[in-house]
């Protein structure tokens, strides 16, 4: 056999046959109970009682997060009424932000303002409206003239098309007006839903529907007023808790709000006149309980 040591073989009794045993203190020292480890002791760490976790805090130190509160209701009419009430103290008389001096105009800078800021399509506009001033002269154009004027709106062929066909259906069937309700304005191209209300509620003082633009899709489901991620669908929660009365100055309450203080990123919750009745799982500070699902 090689030279070196030689493994010990198991006891055939089941243990080691070399165990250590625990070693003896004087008397009256405090003992600590060891374990044989193969002729080697180590301390056995004495159980203590673990502390109780405590709650997590979240935001200002105020606010913790959890589900929905047991018996709160968000759309309830005591609710609602409390915010259009806020809305009005702080947005009193507000209208839409797109320049125009027209159905026609608006309608344009509708189209135009998809994807793009208001205050950018607001310097577009005017030298669009000097070089065709009316629908007449945008149905005389082919798309591709129109690209470069538009071009710094993004999409802008895109938009050319809608516009110039827009032009063309109004022309054509409705005489050069743009027509007042809502079947027509959706045969026109490039209008929807959002385009068509914003012509209606604007233009013509018609509450045919409510405006779900990407502010207002972000701050109706932060409030909990709809549990829908589709604009159709948010529009029609929308219009089941809102008063009709209130639909048009409710849209441009809540997109002047979604640009000044209830943004997408970092929402300035510490200035917003709603905060004490929000429970958005995204803000910034907060002196409610935070609902997880109340998020954009």
């Amino acid at each position: 056999m090689p030279r070196g040591k030689i493994p010990r073989q198991p006891s055939k009794a089941g243990r080691q046959d070399r165990v250590s045993r625990p070693i003896t203190k004087p008397s009256g020292a405090p003992s600590k109970p060891s374990v044989g480890l193969g002729g080697r002791t180590r301390p056995v760490a004495s159980k203590k009682p673990v502390a109780p976790l405590k709650p997590a805090v979240a935001l200002s130190g105020k606010a913790k997060s959890s589900g929905t509160t047991k018996g709160y209701n968000p759309i309830a009419a005591e609710r609602i009424s409390e915010i259009l009430k806020r809305l009005d103290e702080r947005y009193p008389n507000v209208t839409c932000a797109l320049h125009h001096n027209s159905a026609w105009e608006l309608l344009v800078a509708t189209i135009l303002s998809a994807q793009c800021t208001d205050a950018r399509v607001n310097m577009v506009t005017p030298v669009l409206f000097e070089k065709y001033p009316t629908p007449e002269a945008f149905a005389a154009l082919r798309p591709e003239d129109l690209e470069d004027d538009i071009r710094s709106t993004g999409f802008f062929r895109n938009k050319a098309k809608s516009l110039v066909g827009a032009a063309r259906k109004i022309v054509n069937d409705f005489g050069g007006e743009v027509p007042r309700t809502m079947d027509e304005l959706l045969t026109i191209p490039g209008v929807a839903r959002k385009t068509a209300n914003v012509v209606l509620g604007t233009w013509y003082k018609i509450a045919d529907g409510i405006v779900v633009d990407t502010h207002v899709l972000r701050i109706s489901r932060r409030l909990e007023l709809t549990k829908n991620e589709d604009p159709q669908k948010i529009e029609q929660d929308l219009m089941q808790v809102i008063p009709r009365t209130r639909w048009i100055d409710f849209s441009h309450q809540v997109i002047h709000h979604g640009r000044a203080l209830c943004i997408a990123r970092k929402p300035k919750c510490a200035e917003c006149p709603l905060e004490n009745i929000c429970h958005a799982a995204d803000k910034t500070w907060s002196t409610v309980d935070i609902h997880k699902n109340a998020k954009p």
